[in-house]
């Protein structure tokens, strides 16, 4: 499917019913809507009360459909030591886990006999990808849908491999 007729992901995932699964693979994002929490982390050193308010729509998604049942989670590969968009992205993960979303943490290295496919993506219920496609310097180049069985097959086993060796997120340490 085209990147520009991707449906809103809130629009995806208010249809979604069982499992929603995101696999994070880079170091650092550049995307401009996360660009002034960022940059506030950087200068307090902490996730702010202002950064939490920017983030409600996000945990409000998350709650509504963890509620509806909709087991969420997210796994993040990692090069260690960690980059300092990764120490940000750890400091305001307690907000994800509060929300619902189950989150763990691992180690590129431990990942190197893992095959991977080339993007992040989102994997709802099992039926439909959502891939994020960015550029070299981390920003959104745009999403892709597929639902091809065989690339669906390649995903959730990727998911699952990485899901299996990862730490969960209140044990790993940045």
């Amino acid at each position: 499917m085209k990147p520009s007729s991707v449906p809103p992901f809130s629009e995806l995932i208010r249809d979604c019913h069982h499992s929603a699964v995101h696999l994070e693979l880079r170091d650092s994002y550049g995307v401009a809507a996360e660009a002034d929490d960022f940059a506030e982390w950087k200068a307090a050193g902490r996730i702010t009360p202002e950064s939490v308010e920017r983030r409600r729509p996000w945990l409000d998604l998350v709650r509504e459909a963890v509620g509806r049942g909709v087991v969420m989670r997210r796994a993040r590969v990692v090069s260690v030591p960690v980059s300092e968009y990764i120490r940000y992205e750890h400091a305001g993960t307690y907000l994800n886990v509060e929300a619902g979303e189950l989150v763990r943490w691992l180690p590129r290295r431990e990942a190197a006999t893992l095959a991977l496919p080339g993007a992040d993506f989102w994997l709802l219920d099992g039926r439909l990808i959502r891939f994020g496609h960015f550029a070299g310097d981390g920003a959104s180049a745009g999403h892709e849908l597929n639902s091809d069985p065989d690339v669906i097959k390649l995903c959730a086993d990727a998911f699952e491999s990485v899901w299996e060796r990862a730490t969960p997120h209140d044990g790993f340490t940045v």
